[in-house]
């Protein structure tokens, strides 16, 4: 049955439908909307201050209303001064009290600005007509700090048209008459109190400005962090593909020159090693610049970056240039972090082309051990004569190495070995499988 009723199981008709309504908007009208109050111990050290002063000057205003008589306005037409009879002391006790309750409502009015607005409402109400600013003050503190801190609009604006209405409208009395001596306190404390906003703002204002520029540089600092930082990784990049390959394609080109007069076949081997190379070295190569544009060609064409899977290929290109290279697995091969294969690849890389590079004729051995909670690479050479590509050494390569394990906590050891060639060894720390 429309019409918003419903009838119970004993046959009674009930508003049950429009009793859920009205229970969903009392619940509008309660929610807040915006945080609760918190103030600080300074807010509550201060509307403690301020309920003293405005008690101690209502009590003062209720015990002078006694005594002097008031003019009645009716009409807009004001009527002779009344002859008052001596005060009365139960009069006297009442304005007081009312005056003291408003006042000691405020001490609150932060922490619960809606209910000190209705109390010094209920008190203005009760305030005697002989007596009409009594409440005044505390009613016009009241009415701001539930404009300025209530987190329930709808009912603080009610509170409000309603305190505007009880004041303005309800009231058959004049309103209160401000002595003389307050006439200063009214126009220099507004004065003071917007000068010492508008100076707080300008302080706060110039403070955000100030913060921003602070987060502007910051922001270009770290800019030019990345950059370098992105720089420097392009290079280690760039130099473990080029010098590797050219490494072994400069080894392999000299030995095709000695052989081609005699041995044409090996000759012809040679050279097509240093072809296999130069396209191995073009390949890696595209893939740098591919990640460095990204537009001149499909991220999915671009080959993955070499893992320890790829370890086997490496060292059997150095054992076809003539290099004798053994490579040996220890523990429980697992898939790895790629940065951790690629950091650990580069390292057997970098070590085997210094080895090239610095000890011609020497043998070289790659141990890769699975650790339970780490990898260890080691490459170790027997010593040899410098080749033609010694003198090129820079020694960014093993800074390059220790930079890309730091990454990963790893760290880098690269000695001479006592009975001759050198090892260069690397720590990596992996998850437990």
């Amino acid at each position: 049955m429309s019409g918003g009723r419903a009838v119970g199981e004993n046959g009674a008709v009930t508003n049950a439908p429009v009793a859920d309504r009205l229970r969903t908007w009392a619940t509008l009208v309660v929610l807040p909307t915006g945080p609760l109050p918190r103030p600080a111990a300074r807010g509550y050290v201060f509307d403690a201050v301020l309920a003293i002063v405005v008690g101690i000057v209502s009590v003062r205003y209720a015990l002078q209303s006694q005594d002097v008589p008031f003019r009645v306005m009716v009409d807009g037409i004001p009527q002779p001064v009344p002859v008052l009879p001596p005060p009365d002391p139960e009069g006297t006790f009442g304005a007081v009290l009312v005056a003291v309750v408003a006042a000691v409502a405020l001490a609150l009015r932060r922490r619960y600005p809606l209910a000190v607005l209705w109390v010094v409402l209920y008190a203005t109400l009760v305030t005697p007509e002989e007596s009409p600013g009594l409440t005044f003050t505390a009613c016009v503190v009241a009415a701001y700090s539930a404009a300025a801190y209530s987190p329930h609009r709808p009912p603080a604006v009610a509170s409000l048209l309603v305190t505007v209405l009880l004041v303005a409208v309800f009231r058959d009395s004049e309103l209160p008459v401000v002595p003389n001596e307050y006439v200063p306190l009214l126009v220099l404390v507004p004065l003071i109190v917007a000068a010492n906003s508008l100076r707080t703002w300008k302080v706060r204002t110039d403070e955000g400005r100030a913060q921003v520029s602070a987060l502007e540089r910051d922001q270009a600092e770290a800019l030019h962090r990345a950059v370098e930082h992105e720089r420097a990784r392009i290079a280690r990049e760039l130099h473990d593909v080029v010098t590797h390959h050219v490494s072994v394609m400069t080894i392999q080109a000299g030995a095709a020159r000695k052989v081609m007069a005699s041995s044409p076949g090996q000759a012809r081997e040679a050279l097509l090693a240093v072809e296999a190379g130069g396209r191995a070295a073009m390949t890696e190569l595209r893939h740098v610049m591919g990640l460095l544009t990204m537009d001149g060609a499909d991220p999915a064409d671009l080959a993955p970056q070499p893992g320890l899977d790829q370890l086997d290929a490496l060292v059997a290109r150095l054992r076809d240039s003539g290099v004798p290279v053994e490579s040996t697995v220890t523990g429980q091969p697992r898939p790895l972090p790629s940065g951790v294969e690629l950091a650990a690849y580069r390292v057997v890389q970098e070590a085997l082309t210094n080895a090239v590079k610095h000890a011609a004729g020497a043998s070289a051995a790659v141990t890769v051990d699975y650790g339970a909670d780490h990898l260890r690479v080691e490459v170790v050479d027997t010593g040899g004569e410098p080749g033609p590509g010694a003198a090129t050494g820079d020694g960014h390569g093993l800074i390059g190495l220790r930079e890309r394990l730091a990454v990963y906590g790893g760290t880098l050891d690269a000695r001479p070995r006592a009975g001759g060639g050198y090892q260069v060894t690397a720590s990596i720390p992996v998850e437990a499988p």
